[in-house]
């Protein structure tokens, strides 16, 4: 039992270096080229080895069976982690994002008016990028007063737009 302890304690530690030393270990395994889209990596290396070790020593001191069916069991309960673990992190890897919010990206959004809008001049507006508020410097045809609900018609520049009241 005490192999399979200390396979699965070799795997913790390999994990928390692997954390810890990022990509400086994961070169190590780069050898092996592409060949095996990342399935080696530190991470799915370590769970394998963690739960050879651990469930190895379960079934060892659990139920009367031999040493052979505790690597056995260690043996699947270790490919069933590594796969798990490869699979969560390619699904991380390869998850994209959305691009990050533009000024251009107001055209066309709704807002409020904070500051009136004369006839000549800018007043402000509230909007939303993003999903954060943001005011901004804001012109309008006519003049349009203070909480206004309002349409973004164009950006001006990144800091003002032109706006039209909406009629309910």
């Amino acid at each position: 039992m005490g192999w399979f302890l200390a396979f699965g304690i070799a795997g913790l530690v390999l994990l928390v270096l692997s954390l810890v030393f990022d990509g400086i270990l994961e070169g190590a395994l780069d050898g092996f080229g592409g060949a095996v889209d990342g399935f080696l990596s530190l991470p799915v290396i370590a769970g394998f080895v963690s739960m050879l070790g651990f469930t190895g020593a379960i079934t060892l001191g659990t139920t009367g069976l031999g040493v052979g069916a505790a690597v056995g069991a260690g043996v699947l309960a270790g490919v069933a982690v590594a796969w798990l673990t490869w699979r969560v992190s390619r699904g991380l890897m390869r998850h994209g994002t959305e691009p990050a919010p533009r000024g251009d990206d107001l055209a066309g959004t709704s807002g409020s008016v904070v500051t009136a809008i004369p006839a000549d001049g800018y007043g402000e507006v509230l909007l939303f990028l993003g999903g954060q508020p943001m005011k901004f410097a804001a012109k309008a045809a006519s003049p349009v007063p203070r909480g206004a609900e309002i349409w973004v018609e164009t950006v001006l520049s990144p800091t003002s737009v032109e706006v039209r009241p909406v009629e309910h």
